[in-house]
């Protein structure tokens, strides 16, 4: 293995596409083997494939499980451990899938065989976890409301794939979400099918009940360890709204009789999992009558319908999935604390946390036979795989890496070293700020500054790895990359996240500024070549910026995805949380909206831009870059317009992605005008 001194090679977006991307584990009953799915990308055909890998959890290489399926994904291993389900588009029996099915294959390889009726599931299947006896599967499908039966399903699916009219006819709140319209008239049912017969039933055929518009997956359900009984969170309104608050219903499989366990007009409940002896059920609960804000806390619920909030006096905010220690008096679980996001587990009798895996950025785990498996990244490497020692905690645990992906990849490349600082921002509150530096550093030197402003605005840059905006590769240009974790970020507490409810723009400028002065004190920074980039409410911030700083401060801004007119942006899949964030609605207080909005400041903007914005963008919509875009160019002011036409919020194509990286430097280059000239080689002498 080279050492990092002897690295020749600096890390840039061709290798970024080249890393091999392993999914969420899913361990064996007995705790000896994880499969995972594994995700490789062409930049010559510009797509993706991936397949299912296993990963021995004692030792030894891994092996391919699948290799027919281009989509193979979402594996979960069977309660008895001879099977693995996973969904893909496949072709088998002559028929190929239009929609994902469940598919499921031995662990010792062999053919993967589709579940459920010939021909597949019509509807397709979204997300599924297997029932205890291992011979059924629940999963969830989009489905017509009124219609009875699979065949009617499949009927009005065929007839509505035929049809010649595009347009999309609704009169619902919830229509589109991220970068997708919610199937027009469907809605996501739960059901079971019979893993040997392929029968399959809807669990809500004939109700009213449905699961949530916001991509329903497996959090949304779970299955009583009796398996006669699936607990589900629901919306209970009829209009569904992205912001109503969800109850906890659970319907009995032999009778299909449904009971709601548990509703309050204030709190809003999600991610229900049963304890092991079916005694308990954990799950999310957020007091969202008291404040939108407000975070994800560790409930649980008993049998006799008392419930509690466990973490109320732990300033976390918990995330799904949840999942039951072995003996049933702790739940696991990952959370953020200070710009990193660790392994959780939550005494639920002494209601302390402990951290069983500390981050870095853990973002999933399986748990199986005393054995702990946990994905994670850091700014220094992509996605790993690791087991650990379950008998320690928190210091006293250790990870042992089960796979190798991507390792000689990544040998011969110089890796930049990344650190946190601590700094006195708005308020006078500590503000936490990631510094990556470019490869071979030397503090004598002189480096441009890079701000990398995250979006949100409730989420944070912490120690982790991002394809889309990837440090790496940006401190690979020469930069010394900032990323300032400003008041509103996720992680450092309630009280620092909702400082900036009503007056966005405020605290965090001042955040960011902070920053700027105080690395502009350090002898290796040039005052002369300071840029400021971000996406989604990133974005807003440079265009807050450009309104708001004075010209010259930063040489050159890039705006991805960015937020600019408030009330334009009611366009937006989340309109209705519009009010709550910015203080009023656009019609009762216009005032107060523009007011947080950079359009209102367009006079002031002076700095050169480039603009970058995808058209199935619809939390952010095109408009909004479009909208900047010609407000900076009606000024004179120096802009580049970058527009993807199948690109949504993220820009995710190999080779979409490698255009927007060099456009992106290409534009702060082109305004680095105090760059040390290249030098120039000379010329040859003609004999």
């Amino acid at each position: 293995m080279a050492t990092q001194k002897n690295k020749s090679k600096h890390f840039d977006v061709d290798t970024l596409w080249q890393i091999e991307r392993i999914g969420a584990p899913s361990l064996s009953p007995d705790g000896a083997q994880a499969v995972a799915a594994v995700t490789r990308y062409s930049m010559e055909k510009n797509k993706s494939s991936s397949s299912l890998w296993l990963l021995s959890t004692l030792g030894g290489a891994p092996r391919a499980l699948t290799s027919a399926g281009d989509k193979d994904g979402a594996p979960q291993w069977s309660p008895s451990g001879e099977l693995i389900a996973f969904v893909a588009r496949r072709e088998q029996e002559g028929s190929k899938d239009e929609e994902a099915q469940l598919y499921v294959i031995a662990p010792d390889g062999g053919e993967a065989r589709r579940v459920g009726p010939t021909g597949g599931i019509a509807t397709g299947v979204e997300a599924f976890k297997w029932f205890p006896d291992g011979k059924r599967i629940a999963f969830i499908s989009w489905v017509w409301p009124k219609l009875k039966g699979a065949a009617a399903q499949a009927k009005a699916l065929k007839e509505f794939k035929e049809r010649k009219e595009s347009g999309y006819l609704t009169d619902e709140a919830v229509y589109r979400y991220w970068d997708h319209h919610v199937p027009m008239g469907r809605v996501a049912h739960l059901h079971v099918v019979d893993i040997a017969t392929g029968k399959t039933r809807d669990l809500f055929e004939g109700t009213d009940f449905e699961l949530t518009r916001a991509d329903p997956d497996a959090n949304c359900f779970d299955i009583a360890p009796d398996g006669r009984r699936i607990v589900f969170s629901y919306d209970p309104q009829a209009e569904k709204r992205l912001d109503n608050r969800y109850a906890l219903a659970e319907i009995e499989l032999r009778g299909g009789a449904i009971r709601t366990l548990l509703q309050d007009k204030d709190w809003h409940f999600t991610a229900p999992r049963y304890s092991h002896a079916g005694q308990h059920l954990a799950f999310l609960a957020s007091n969202q009558g008291k404040k939108h804000t407000m975070p994800d806390q560790l409930a649980v619920l008993d049998t006799h319908g008392h419930w509690a909030v466990l973490s109320e006096d732990w300033d976390h905010e918990v995330t799904a999935p949840l999942r039951w220690d072995e003996d049933d008096l702790g739940v696991l679980f990952g959370a953020e604390e200070t710009g990193r996001r660790h392994l959780w587990r939550f005494d639920v009798k002494t209601c302390a946390a402990f951290k069983l895996f500390e981050g870095g950025n853990a973002t999933a785990f399986a748990l199986a036979a005393g054995t702990l498996v946990v994905q994670h990244d850091s700014v220094q490497h992509p996605p790993h795989l690791s087991v650990l020692d379950s008998e320690g905690e928190g210091s006293d645990c250790v990870a042992r890496r089960i796979e190798s992906f991507n390792d000689s990849l990544l040998a011969d490349h110089q890796f930049s070293r990344h650190e946190e600082v601590l700094y006195k921002g708005a308020q006078g509150d500590e503000v936490q700020m990631w510094l990556v530096y470019p490869p071979g550093f030397d503090a004598k030197k002189k480096y441009p500054l890079l701000h990398v402003i995250h979006g949100g605005p409730h989420t944070a840059f912490g120690d982790s790895w991002h394809f889309r905006w990837n440090h790496q590769v940006m401190a690979a240009q020469g930069y010394v990359v900032a990323c300032v974790n400003y008041h509103g970020s996720s992680s450092f507490g309630h009280a620092f996240l909702d400082s900036i409810t009503h007056r966005w723009g405020e605290l965090e400028l001042q955040d960011v500024e902070a920053a700027t002065d105080l690395l502009l004190k350090k002898p290796w920074a040039d005052k002369n070549r300071v840029f400021a980039t971000g996406g989604s409410y990133g974005g807003y911030m440079v265009a807050w910026m450009n309104g708001h700083v004075k010209p010259g401060r930063y040489q050159a801004y890039v705006c991805h995805a960015g937020c600019y007119d408030w009330q334009a942006m009611f366009a937006d899949d989340a309109y209705t949380w519009h009010a709550k964030e910015l203080g009023a609605w656009y019609w009762d207080d216009p005032a107060k909206v523009a007011s947080q909005s950079p359009h209102a400041f367009a006079k002031s903007m002076k700095t050169p831009t480039l603009v970058i914005h995808g058209q199935l963008d619809y939390r952010v919509p095109d408009a909004q870059g479009l909208a900047y875009y010609n407000t900076l160019k009606a000024r004179g002011v120096p802009a580049k317009l970058l527009w993807f036409p199948d690109e949504n919020h993220w820009i995710l194509k190999p080779r979409n992605s490698k255009l927007w990286y060099g456009e992106f430097f290409g534009w702060l280059k082109a305004h680095d005008k105090a760059a040390p000239a290249a030098r120039k080689r000379p010329t040859p002498r003609r004999g």
